[in-house]
């Protein structure tokens, strides 16, 4: 583990960061932590990490974020309240979790936790959660939503939701819960009614959890953050964490399926396969070329390497590793680049973007704290062909850090309407954009 760092030099260190002067800064370009193969130089350890937070500002008017040449931008829907997630329904209608972190007592304990914060607070993500989830509707389909309504209240810090025939289920931060729908309704005014748990409590340091359904809607998939960066908390505090569950709907049982994902986020169906694939945020404190985010297929059964590795057999010497975890650790199918945090994740299959945006899966890269210089704060696309990635990255949307580097907005979630363009969800512009060709 690291050595103990003193309450001044870690309020220095945050002091450091707001004027951009604190860590290393990389060496590598961002391509070159980018793909099947990233580079992955030796670990660059510091008694301060790298600090390099890009203060939340929002959209000046006029302002928007800038799209490939072959695309268009619009905001689908502005003045929300920290839209994070999206799921568009059969009828056109579009679910925006409207939410932030809950209550966490035991997360912001010790200086180290306090720093946090503060990156936290300066970087969007301490606004109090609006706990719900409201419906827009585009009534006369010009690419933007004339209608705004409550759909569910008084959940707990919402984020992924699925829909299975007459049942919308909702993934608060320690439960799954299930809503009857009626196609066309604008409201929910029955109770939630639990499904299973999900590992939550006092500490619950990723917050986040997502949930996919089954092609034959009999089960769900749910994504659980870690408690930690790398296990410092203890290892008994991230019982049930750091992997993909798999929900069975008829018993009300889950099992793991995957484990070892640091911070699994997005999930989508790969069309051609029908693998899972996920997106996950690796650790920090490696220095700004380490540790690359990334994409993966998830297979059942499969161990990814946290904490004890990343990417495959690379040991984090901030870890009593295990050996016979190390051996076993799959290396992730492709690389999205260092602390780009990649959050929504969505198939482009049944879309109508133009080429080259055609066969390939969306991320939404929410952006960096722990890199100099930034890296991610885009929405971009990587190619597939036989089910598998192709080349590098191509952007999509980018321009959400001004040339002052406040951050204007961050891509949080990404979604396909039913005319197929893409939505994506701005947490800082408060805002859902919308992508389609120009």
């Amino acid at each position: 583990m690291r050595p103990t760092v003193s309450p001044r030099r870690m309020l220095c260190a945050w002091a450091l960061g707001v004027l951009g002067g604190c860590g290393d800064t990389a060496r590598l370009p961002p391509a070159a932590s980018e793909g099947p193969h990233p580079q992955l130089p030796a670990p660059s350890t510091q008694l301060i990490p790298t600090v390099h937070v890009a203060t939340a500002k929002g959209w000046p008017e006029g302002k928007t974020p800038t799209p490939a040449t072959a695309l268009r931008v619009s905001a689908f829907a502005s003045g929300l309240n920290h839209p994070r997630w999206l799921l568009v329904l059969p009828n056109g209608d579009v679910l925006v979790a409207e939410t932030n972190a809950p209550e966490r007592p035991e997360d912001g304990k010790g200086i180290k936790a306090q720093v946090r914060k503060q990156l936290m607070k300066s970087a969007g993500a301490s606004v109090p959660s609006a706990d719900r989830i409201v419906l827009l509707r585009d009534v006369d389909g010009d690419g933007v939503a004339e209608q705004r309504t409550l759909f569910i209240e008084g959940l707990k810090s919402p984020f992924g939701m699925a829909l299975i025939g007459s049942s919308l289920y909702v993934a608060n931060t320690d439960a799954v819960l299930r809503f009857p729908y009626t196609a066309g309704s604008t409201r929910v005014e029955a109770a939630g009614q639990p499904v299973v748990d999900l590992p939550g409590g006092p500490l619950n340091h990723h917050w986040t959890k997502n949930i996919l359904a089954s092609a034959d809607g009999r089960k769900l998939y749910a994504t659980v953050g870690s408690n930690s960066n790398v296990g410092e908390n203890g290892l008994d505090q991230e019982e049930g964490r750091a992997a993909i569950w798999e929900i069975d709907l008829q018993q009300r049982s889950k099992r793991l399926f995957a484990s070892g994902l640091r911070n699994p986020n997005g999930m989508a169906w790969e069309p051609s396969t029908g693998a899972l694939w996920t997106v996950v945020n690796e650790r920090d404190e490696l220095g700004s070329d380490l540790v690359p985010d990334y994409m993966t297929s998830v297979s059942d059964g499969a161990f990814y390497g946290w904490p004890h590795s990343y990417f495959g057999q690379h040991v984090d010497d901030r870890v009593e590793a295990r050996p016979d975890l190390v051996a076993r650790a799959k290396v992730p199918d492709y690389a999205l680049g260092n602390h780009v945090a990649p959050l929504g994740l969505v198939s482009l299959k049944g879309s109508r973007l133009p080429a080259p945006f055609v066969d390939g899966m969306v991320i939404g890269e929410h952006g960096s704290w722990n890199r100099k210089p930034y890296n991610g704060y885009k929405v971009v696309f990587v190619p597939f062909a036989n089910g598998k990635p192709q080349d590098k990255p191509i952007d999509v949307l980018t321009g959400f850090v001004s040339p002052d580097g406040d951050a204007w907005g961050r891509p949080v979630g990404v979604a396909v309407d039913r005319q197929g363009a893409l939505l994506v969800a701005d947490d800082v512009g408060n805002t859902v954009w919308r992508v389609s060709a120009r």
